[in-house]
């Protein structure tokens, strides 16, 4: 585990759903990413993870499938989770590092990310990370902070942001916050040995102007008309591709799950709060539902 050579993001103890989202006037962008993820995510199945799942606000939208890991960095984002979710057996909470994830591979059905690739300080390697845990034949639901948009393209031409929206390497304009370029990602993508497929622009109308006059539910339909357009052109703040899985590597095993995120030993639950790792002997603990791969106890 690199955790002290490569930063990570951590909103921990945080108030991000009230600062972000709740009574924050982002209903606009929750409908239109909700719009953009139910044409692309598969209708269901059996394993689905969201990485940088918070405190859940995207939960609802996984109804079709048996098993659903909302993962995150944040213990008390998911304790949010826990609680707004409730009892439901088809959700499990896992904390931990997205570099050295605590599953076998071949696992994941289904994986969605969305609004958190921007924190990702070394995408060649979360994007690695993914296709070992990909369950061949599966796919992967990518939303990303678009660097080539029209606002920045504005501005840079402008001459009031110093960093070109044209060229295709990373920008964090603040600490690891980054954005990308579509071309760039897809390469990425690829180098990973995903196929990305469908793509689509979301958040046409994000000014706050435009969403003071305009009744939320008009310019959802509006933006929901226009993403479609993603596919053969990206120049809106967030785009999301569909892509599938690597077609290389065997599918987990039927019992298979959870695996040490350091040696990447197969994990065996157990009646105690704890795993243990048989190959390198650390524990990793389990409370109150969830599952802390953070740091060893």
């Amino acid at each position: 585990m690199d955790d002290d050579r490569l930063p990570v993001c951590d909103y921990e103890g945080s108030d991000y759903r009230d600062r972000f989202w709740e009574g924050q006037g982002r209903q606009y962008e929750d409908s239109v990413e909700r719009l953009a993820l139910r044409h692309l995510l598969p209708p269901g199945g059996d394993t689905l993870i969201e990485l940088g799942a918070g405190f859940g606000r995207l939960a609802a939208e996984y109804s079709g499938y048996r098993r659903v890991v909302l993962f995150d960095y944040s213990r008390s984002l998911l304790r949010e989770a826990q609680a707004r979710l409730g009892p439901d057996p088809r959700y499990i909470y896992v904390a931990g590092n997205w570099y050295d994830m605590p599953f076998v591979a071949g696992l994941f059905e289904t994986m969605v990310q969305v609004r958190t690739l921007h924190h990702a300080a070394d995408v060649p390697r979360l994007f690695a990370e993914l296709a070992r845990i990909a369950r061949p034949g599966g796919t992967y639901v990518l939303e990303f902070a678009n660097k080539r948009n029209l606002k920045a393209m504005a501005r840079y031409l402008l001459r009031r942001q110093r960093w070109s929206p044209f060229t295709a390497a990373p920008v964090e304009f603040v600490e690891l916050n980054f954005v990308f370029h579509p071309r760039w990602i897809e390469e990425r993508l690829r180098a990973a040995s995903f196929t990305p497929g469908q793509k689509r622009t979301v958040s046409h109308f994000r000014l706050g102007a435009i969403k003071r006059l305009v009744p939320t539910p008009l310019l959802a339909r509006a933006d929901r008309a226009l993403q479609p357009t993603g596919q053969c052109l990206q120049v809106t703040p967030s785009v999301f591709v569909r892509s599938a899985h690597p077609t290389g590597g065997a599918v987990a095993a039927l019992n298979g799950f959870f695996a040490c995120p350091v040696c990447l030993t197969p994990l065996a639950e157990s009646s105690d709060p704890v795993l243990h790792c048989g190959g390198c002997g650390r524990e990793w603990g389990i409370d109150g539902g969830l599952y802390d791969f953070k740091a060893p106890r």
